[in-house]
C-alpha cells in the first residue's frame, strides 16, 4: 500500500468490512464541510478531506468514488437542515415556502454556496454528470415530486402535468443559481409560485 493509501499515523480511522464506520463517516463528512467552507468546490479534494478526518484514502473512495460523489453526501446532510417539506395545504404556498428555504440554503450553507461548481464540472466530466443526473437528482427532487403530486390528488394540477411541472420548476431556479439571483426576492418567487399552481392544462372529455 502506498504512503497516500493512508491516513497520517496514530489517527487512522477504519471500516467495518463493507460496512460504513459510523465514527468514520461523520469524521469524513465534518472534514469534506469544513474544507468546502474554507476552500470552495476547486479546492476540495478527498486527499485532503482524507487528512483532516484521519481517514484511509481507500475507504473514502469505498464510500464515494469521486469528489463529486462525496460532495453530494455533503450537499444532502447540509440541505437537511435547511430545507423542509413545507406541507403548507396548496401548491403554490408550498412552492413559495421551499423555494426561499432552498434559496437560503444556498446562500447560507458551504455545500449550497459551491453547488453551481459542480453543475459547471457535469459538462466537461462524466463523473461529475453521472454524479449530478444519476445520484444528486433523483435524491433532491423526491420532496419536490411529493408537493406536487399531493397538489394533483387534491385537484389543483393534472396528475398528467407533474413531471413536466417539476421540471419547469427546478428549470427556474437553477436559472436562477447559476446566474447568482438568489436574493430573497419576494417577489419573483410568489409569481413564480402563481404561474406554476396555476397551469392546468385544457383537456377534451374522451
Amino acid at each position: 500500500m502506498s504512503e497516500d493509501d493512508e491516513a497520517p499515523r496514530g489517527r487512522r480511522r477504519g471500516s467495518i468490512g463493507a460496512r460504513r464506520n459510523p465514527e468514520t463517516e461523520a469524521a469524513v463528512l465534518m472534514a469534506a464541510q469544513a474544507l468546502l467552507a474554507e476552500k470552495g468546490y476547486a479546492g476540495f479534494s478527498i486527499d485532503e478531506v482524507a487528512r483532516r478526518a484521519g481517514a484511509g484514502k481507500p475507504t473514502i473512495y469505498r464510500w464515494w468514488p469521486t469528489k463529486a460523489d462525496l460532495f453530494v453526501a455533503v450537499y444532502e446532510q447540509d440541505k437537511a437542515a435547511f430545507v423542509a417539506d413545507p406541507h403548507a395545504g396548496d401548491l403554490k404556498s408550498d412552492l413559495i415556502a421551499y423555494t426561499r428555504a432552498l434559496w437560503t440554503f444556498w446562500r447560507d450553507s458551504p455545500a449550497g454556496c459551491t453547488f453551481r461548481a459542480l453543475v459547471a464540472e457535469a459538462q466537461g466530466s462524466k463523473a461529475a454528470l453521472a454524479a449530478l443526473r444519476d445520484k444528486f437528482l433523483p435524491e433532491r427532487v423526491r420532496t419536490l415530486r411529493n408537493i406536487f403530486a399531493r397538489a394533483a390528488v387534491r385537484g389543483e394540477i393534472d396528475a398528467a402535468d407533474v413531471e413536466a411541472l417539476l421540471e419547469l420548476y427546478v428549470g427556474f431556479n437553477w436559472l436562477r443559481m447559476l446566474t447568482d439571483r438568489i436574493a430573497d426576492d419576494k417577489a419573483a418567487v410568489d409569481r413564480m409560485a402563481r404561474l406554476i399552481a396555476g397551469a392546468r392544462g385544457d383537456r377534451k372529455a374522451g
